[in-house]
């Protein structure tokens, strides 16, 4: 069989197979017996049909489209194992099957094209030496203080209030109902229209001004119980309502209680209450040190993420499309995956309306998780780093103890252990070499992010979804903050 080879864009390489001719007339007989086998034609015993009869029966194009489609895919398997092409996906006929079936003569050469996608070659200029900026992450000396104040916030026992007004701090009992604002112009005695859903009685808030909408807290803020009052106040733009989105809206609320919080001492008795911990000092060190750690862990992910943005920039990438369409089925199938496992329906959010849809808007984050993994094995090979069995052995069994009693295989857990411990090796490797700024958090503007897999299935479930009842209305206008 006569091959030639064409390198294609999009790791591709094209094939031009000529199929010899006693190849093709085999491959015509073949058909034509396998046919004559089945056939059920009237007047004739099964199997016993003429063969004149038969080919009248069944026409030129079919047989030729039966015949055709074998030596395809015969012709394609021995031109790729000949040529000792590492072929991934299937392959693409490049020719027309139409003409194909046209101008086949059996006994004569068949010469087609096709085109196979390869590993892509990256052409990776720098890694060694790279110079970046990343951004610093500083340890919040408070961050312990704080969570004790949320758990005593959470603990605290609520003490009615006589004598004052609402002010910041307080919880409020109380019934409102929201109206949108009349636009300028509109006739001041016209009846305002009542916002869906934002409306509730015996509603119970803190009052805190990132609880509501901007203007309904402060608003609150120096009423007193049994007052009736109009609170003026205004969706955000963006808003998870877009048709609420930067809307005026008054609000006519009554306070019906008040009460303030009775927070409980920060001792020892309240360490037992809340934690494991005999003390107040114990949960103290073992906060500070789980946040120093999660602080550190930060901050070497700040610093792997510009090293791989800064890697990436430095090398060109070829890839095929099987490759990209193979990992955009993984992100697909770990996403469903994680929402099976908090009870969600994956029936729902993956069906023939929305997997179109989640396969394009994965397409950007799967070309990005590729050509990172790519640029990374290739400096592991150009540098020949390699893990060994005892870290792997060390790293599964850490794994397989952290998820005994439950249904997992050790093979894939290997293999994800490997490729795990070869990726640290690798990034230590580069940052070893590499030169880093350290600048402010927040400083480095960062590029626009791609919906991941998980938000782009609750964006397309939100769109689908009846946004209209007033229950999700109400949870919206009460319970979102200004973001």
């Amino acid at each position: 069989m006569k091959v030639t080879q064409e390198k294609l864009p999009a790791s591709q390489i094209g094939l031009e197979i000529e199929i010899a001719p006693e190849k093709t007339k085999q491959s015509y007989e073949k058909v034509i017996q396998n046919y004559a086998r089945q056939a059920n034609i009237s007047g004739f015993r099964k199997g016993k049909v003429p063969r004149q009869i038969l080919l009248q029966r069944l026409g030129k194009t079919r047989i030729n489209a039966a015949a055709l489609v074998e030596l395809i895919q015969d012709g394609i398997g021995e031109a790729v194992k000949q040529e000792s092409i590492e072929a991934i996906g299937q392959p693409e006929l490049r020719s027309s099957f139409e003409e194909l079936i046209e101008n086949y003569e059996p006994g004569k050469p068949l010469t087609f094209s096709a085109a196979v996608d390869v590993p892509p070659s990256i052409d990776l200029s720098e890694y060694s030496g790279l110079q970046f900026k990343a951004e610093e992450v500083k340890y919040d000396t408070e961050q312990v203080d704080k969570v004790l104040d949320s758990e005593r916030q959470q603990m605290a026992t609520l003490i009615p209030v006589e004598g004052r007004p609402a002010q910041l701090g307080d919880t409020a009992i109380l019934d409102f109902k929201g109206f949108l604002a009349p636009e300028e112009g509109a006739d001041p005695e016209a009846e305002l229209e009542a916002i869906p859903g934002a409306e509730a009685t015996d509603f119970q808030v803190d009052l805190e001004e990132d609880k509501f909408i901007p203007g309904f807290i402060t608003g609150i803020v120096g009423m007193n119980p049994g007052e009736t009052k109009e609170v003026e106040a205004q969706f955000p733009d963006p808003y998870a309502n877009e048709e609420l989105a930067g809307a005026s809206a008054k609000f006519t609320v009554t306070l019906k209680e008040l009460k303030e919080k009775e927070l409980p001492e920060l001792n020892d008795d309240f360490a037992q209450e809340v934690s494991e911990f005999e003390n107040l000092a114990e949960l103290r060190n073992s906060l500070e040190e789980r946040f120093k750690k999660e602080n550190e862990d930060n901050a070497k992910a700040k610093k792997q993420e510009a090293l791989l943005n800064e890697l990436v920039k430095h090398a060109t990438f070829d890839l095929p499309e099987t490759m990209i369409q193979q990992e955009v089925d993984a992100m697909l199938t770990q996403t469903a995956m994680r929402l099976s496992q908090q009870g969600l329906d994956i029936k729902k959010l993956f069906n023939q309306d929305t997997i179109p849809q989640l396969r394009e808007r994965s397409r950007p984050e799967a070309l990005d998780r590729l050509q990172r993994t790519l640029a990374l094995r290739e400096v592991g090979e150009r540098e020949s780093i390699k893990t060994t069995p005892e870290e792997i052995e060390s790293r599964k069994k850490e794994v397989m103890e952290e998820y005994s009693g439950e249904d997992v295989d050790p093979d894939r857990v290997q293999e994800a252990v490997e490729n795990e411990l070869l990726t640290e090796k690798i990034i230590d490797w580069l940052l070893e070499r590499s030169s880093i700024e350290l600048v402010p958090e927040g400083s480095l503007n960062p590029p626009e992010a791609d919906d991941t897999t998980e938000e782009s299935v609750e964006s397309i479930e939100t769109e689908e979804s009846d946004s209209g009842s007033s229950e999700s209305e109400e949870q919206t206008v009460s319970s979102t903050p200004e973001e």
